[in-house]
């Protein structure tokens, strides 16, 4: 749009001698709004364009009304505080009881609460929200679970200058064609994907336009991997042997992060000297029973020397640093932010081979992938694993991973929302 008006203008008889609309306004189309008035200019009985610039801070909103703290909610209060730190100004709405707030406060990253909406049509909760967003001053809105999308359109229908972008986090698993949809998906500006795999999946479940999808990865602060202890210090500050192969995984206990599953591949695993570690706890009121049925199989097996259970820890590049190889046994991993921060830390990582692990692992080329939920095919990967342990060199994983670096994602943001 602002090339086309440039060229109308530069079109002009009566436009300054050597003045270069289009060099100009793509300066400067980044300070505001422009507009331009036609006029006749009697000295010359000419048409004369007037160019008028209005400054309007870029301030942008994160929306986020989850209670939970997961991977999501991190990212979201992540990229903010990148976005901070870079020079915007930024503003968080999330609920008050939620954990991202109190963790915005520590980060001192602005937050205005917001009430529990409706997934779908709270008209109420919309007009509250683009009253807020007025209120702020908000320039751009940027949400990454689903469950805001509605509330966030009818704020945006009501504001109308808002830019509003989606940052997708989970699959979409349906066609979403229909028109209710197809109407929700008309009021985002840009719908950004993590993979080529999830932009294939907009373009062909939804009716979206495909000139507004963006493929910008999740971002990951590199340095405290690059930084983190070498393998003798980790293990020995996690209490781990230093004379056994030892392959890991992270995450909370629960069926959909596999736990049970690497164990199960354990049994067939060749080398009956190779250990494992789970980083992780059972969530709070939920995943009891799932923690135990891993205890029980440890106490069967008599694994008390070959399988360690650690506790969360914020610095998890230490937990990386400590293994040999990283599993990540999910069934359908969207993205997967763990297997990236196991290459960053040039640890080799064995994937199951759906979701965004085979992307993220160059269809085998950066790592191992085995079947879906099947022991026996972990199990054999583990083996290929120990037979050649430097297939996948630290360097190689190290450079791999600068994909994902966080100033260069926050680069192609800013280019993505033209600010």
């Amino acid at each position: 749009m602002i090339s086309r008006m440039a060229e109308v203008l530069n079109g002009h008889n009566n436009s300054p001698a050597g003045f270069d609309f289009t060099s100009k306004m793509l300066k400067i189309k980044r300070a505001g709004i422009i507009f331009v008035f036609f006029g006749w200019d009697s000295r010359t009985t000419g048409i004369c364009a007037f160019l008028y610039i209005c400054d309007m801070k870029t301030k942008i909103g994160y929306l986020c009304s989850s209670i939970s703290w997961g991977g999501l909610e991190m990212n979201q209060l992540r990229n903010a505080g990148w976005m901070q730190e870079r020079g915007h100004e930024v503003v968080l709405f999330c609920r008050e009881n939620a954990p991202i707030a109190e963790k915005a406060a520590l980060q001192q990253i602005p937050v205005v609460f917001i009430g529990l909406h409706r997934k779908y049509y709270d008209f109420k909760a919309g007009k509250k929200l683009a009253k807020q967003l007025k209120q702020q001053q908000v320039s751009h809105l940027v949400l990454r679970d689903n469950r805001d999308m509605s509330v966030a359109a009818i704020a945006k229908r009501i504001s109308r200058n808002i830019h509003l972008s989606y940052f997708m986090e989970m699959q979409l698993g349906v066609n979403k064609k229909n028109l209710l949809h197809t109407l929700r998906f008309s009021y985002i500006d840009l719908w950004s994907c993590p993979l080529n795999w999830l932009a294939e999946q907009v373009q062909t479940m939804t009716r979206f336009h495909a000139s507004k999808i963006r493929v910008i990865p999740s971002g990951l602060d590199l340095e405290p991997f690059q930084k983190a202890l070498d393998m003798h210090a980790a293990r020995t500050l996690l209490d781990l042997p230093q004379d056994r192969k030892i392959v890991g995984l992270i995450g909370r206990f629960d069926p959909q992060k596999g736990q049970l599953l690497l164990l199960e591949a354990l049994q067939s695993v060749t080398d009956r000297e190779v250990c494992v570690c789970l980083l992780g706890e059972p969530t709070r009121g939920e995943g009891l029973a799932y923690f135990r049925q891993i205890e029980t199989m440890i106490g069967e097996n008599n694994w008390e020397n070959r399988v360690f259970i650690r506790p969360f820890r914020e610095d998890i590049a230490s937990f990386y640093k400590a293994m040999d190889a990283f599993v990540m046994a999910s069934k359908a991993e969207t993205f997967g932010m763990v297997t990236i921060e196991s290459m960053a830390s040039g640890t080799p990582v064995i994937g199951s081979n759906a979701g965004g692990t085979p992307e993220i692992l160059q269809w085998g080329e950066a790592g191992y992938l085995f079947e879906p939920l099947n022991a026996e095919s972990l199990a054999k990967k583990i083996d290929e694993f120990l037979q050649e342990p430097t297939a996948f060199t630290p360097q190689m994983l190290i450079e791999l991973a600068q994909a994902y670096d966080h100033q260069k994602v926050c680069t192609q943001v800013e280019e993505a929302l033209g600010i």
